[in-house]
């Protein structure tokens, strides 16, 4: 199967991002909607720990919810997090937990992290040898899927997700992660669809990763949380090795508000600078994305990345079959 052509793949390497529109057929985004439909409606209510998504980027975020437990084992399980508004300013009296405000699958801010292995509507539009002739594409030469999730943004509460890289959540020395973001429904300016940085992954304009997200350990050894720290390992991608030039940073002018069509992929570098606003829309956003990164020797997954390989010792999913 054919991968990108020539002139994708250097608009890729321009601008860090790609959008390919029509990767998903109808009958594909209908199921993946069908599916996501029926785990918001069946995941029990009464079991769940109320947790909460935030990156905890800003202070007033970095509570233990950030990084529980069942946070952070979700790596190889299918499990919901909830839009921090979609609860009440106090417990409920007669439970002592936050109250939702809404039902909650229209509460949800995610699904995840391993719906690429657990769902078989989402395994086949993952590990599908469309997507392996893309990663041959862009260089990979033992490409692994893992971080597989849905983002709802949710009508009127979906929250805003500030401006990050994503190799500082999934960081490998040197730096090789790059994002699959599909479009289940249409995204565009008014519901808090994808706002990508041109060329904002080269190092002279301030792209390398400066930062990573990793497990906060108490004095046994044991993860507790989240925090992000300073990268003291390569910054860049391998190839890309470039000073940064002081005044080319990101700007404004450089930011692009994506407009795209359901069954679109978007395919975004792992050092582009990108975000998205809070949904203050009428309808929601869902998007199915998971990232790639590189398997081969030469690369480290570094073992205090928030999100570690199953305990079975299979280690992420091989898309090269």
């Amino acid at each position: 199967m054919e991968g990108l052509t020539p002139t994708q793949i250097t608009s890729f390497h321009e601008n860090g991002y790609l959008v390919l529109p029509n990767h998903l057929t109808p009958t594909e985004i209908t199921s993946l909607l069908t599916e996501t439909q029926t785990l918001l409606d069946t995941f029990p209510l009464e079991t769940h720990p109320l947790t909460q998504f935030t990156t905890g980027d800003d202070a007033k975020d970095n509570k233990p919810h950030v990084g529980d437990d069942y946070f952070l084992t979700s790596g190889d399980k299918i499990r919901f997090f909830f839009e921090p508004d979609a609860f009440s300013s106090t417990p409920d009296p007669t439970t002592g937990k936050p109250a939702l405000l809404k039902p909650k699958q229209q509460a949800v801010n995610k699904i995840g992290h391993s719906l690429h292995t657990l769902s078989p509507p989402f395994r086949g539009v993952s590990l599908s040898e469309r997507n392996a002739a893309i990663a041959r594409s862009l260089g990979f030469k033992d490409p692994r899927v893992l971080q597989s999730m849905v983002i709802c943004k949710q009508p009127g509460i979906g929250g805003a997700v500030p401006s990050h890289r994503d190799s500082e959540f999934l960081y490998t020395n040197p730096p090789s992660a790059v994002g699959w973001w599909f479009a289940l429904q249409d995204a565009g300016p008014g519901n808090a669809t994808l706002g990508m940085y041109r060329g904002s992954h080269r190092g002279r304009k301030g792209g390398a990763v400066r930062r990573r997200f990793v497990r906060r350990n108490d004095a046994e050894g044991r993860a507790v949380g989240t925090e992000f720290v300073e990268n003291t390992g390569a910054a860049l991608p391998r190839g890309m090795e470039e000073d940064e030039e002081e005044g080319q940073g990101p700007t404004d002018e450089d930011l692009e508000i994506l407009e795209v069509k359901a069954g679109s992929l978007v395919l975004i570098h792992g050092n582009v600078l990108h975000k998205s606003e809070r949904n203050t829309s009428e309808r929601s956003r869902f998007a199915y994305t998971f990232h790639v990164i590189e398997g081969a020797d030469g690369w480290e997954y570094d073992e205090r990345n928030w999100l570690q390989p199953p305990e079975s010792g299979e280690g992420f999913s091989k898309l090269y079959r």
